[in-house]
């Protein structure tokens, strides 16, 4: 059984922020978070965010990965970097996980939102209820 895992981080301008867009596919998943730098990273940032905060991305399990090593060729190396700045910032399928992402976080503050006045009114509802029972009995 062969797992296949490919990781891209790709880092562009929104017009504001530098941004980092890290897409995540495992055996037909896909996963992919949003990164805002700030300002434009160096290559040191950019390699110390990969080494040490690329595991505590939500999609990554405790569990290591290996990794396709770069290639040794400075000419190959030049004509994949060259190919990922033509390669558009997004692809569809990250901006679709995203927005399903927002999509969910907005559902469940919805429903917490809807649970919480519930319990108030009900709590506003109690408190009507004792006030009517002590007028009813004179205090």
């Amino acid at each position: 059984m062969q797992i296949s895992v490919s990781s891209t981080l790709t880092v562009y301008h929104d017009g504001q922020f530098w941004v980092g867009l890290t897409e995540h596919v495992e055996d037909g998943g896909y996963d992919a978070a949003r990164i805002v730098f700030g300002a434009e990273p160096s290559d040191e940032e950019i390699l110390r965010f990969v080494t040490s905060e690329w595991e505590k991305l939500s999609f990554f399990d405790d569990e290591s990965t290996e990794t396709s090593k770069p290639a040794k060729n400075p000419k190959r190396r030049a004509r994949e970097a060259a190919k990922a700045l033509n390669r558009p910032a997004m692809s569809t399928k990250a901006q679709q996980a995203l927005v399903a992402q927002r999509e969910a976080m907005k559902q469940e503050s919805a429903h917490a939102r809807s649970r919480r006045r519930a319990e108030e009114a009900d709590a506003r509802f109690e408190q009507r209820k004792l006030k009517h029972k002590q007028k009813h009995r004179g205090h």
